[in-house]
C-alpha cells in the first residue's frame, strides 16, 4: 500500500477537524461523590453534614455559625448544596456541614 503526501495530509486534516469538534467536557459519570461521614478522612476531620450536629465537647474549636458555606477551603459555584472542598479531594461536602479544618473566609 502506497501512501502519498497528499493522502497523508488529507487524513491528518480530517483527524484534526474531528478532534476539534469533539466535546472535551467531563461526563456526569465522572462527577465527584458526596463525602460519607463514615469515610476515614471525614472521621479524622470530624466532618458532619449539618453544623448543628457538631459535638462541642469533642470539638471546642467550633464557632457558632461556622459551616462549609463560609469556609475558605470550599470550592465550586455558590448555589450548589454539595461542593468540592480542598481537604477532601474528589469528594463533595455539604455546604451546611462542618469539620475541624474550617477556616474563615477572608
Amino acid at each position: 500500500m502506497r501512501i502519498t503526501r497528499r493522502g497523508l495530509l488529507r487524513n491528518l486534516s480530517r483527524i484534526a477537524g474531528g478532534s476539534a469538534t469533539m466535546s472535551w467536557r467531563r461526563s456526569p459519570a465522572v462527577e465527584a461523590n458526596r463525602l460519607d461521614v463514615k469515610d476515614p478522612a471525614a472521621i479524622a476531620q470530624g466532618y458532619v453534614e449539618n453544623a448543628s450536629q457538631v459535638d462541642v465537647k469533642k470539638f471546642p474549636q467550633f464557632v457558632q455559625g461556622s459551616n462549609c458555606e463560609n469556609c475558605l477551603l470550599l470550592q465550586g459555584s455558590a448555589g450548589n448544596n454539595y461542593r468540592p472542598c480542598s481537604l477532601f479531594p474528589g469528594k463533595l461536602v455539604s455546604v451546611s456541614g462542618w469539620c475541624k479544618g474550617w477556616t474563615p473566609e477572608m
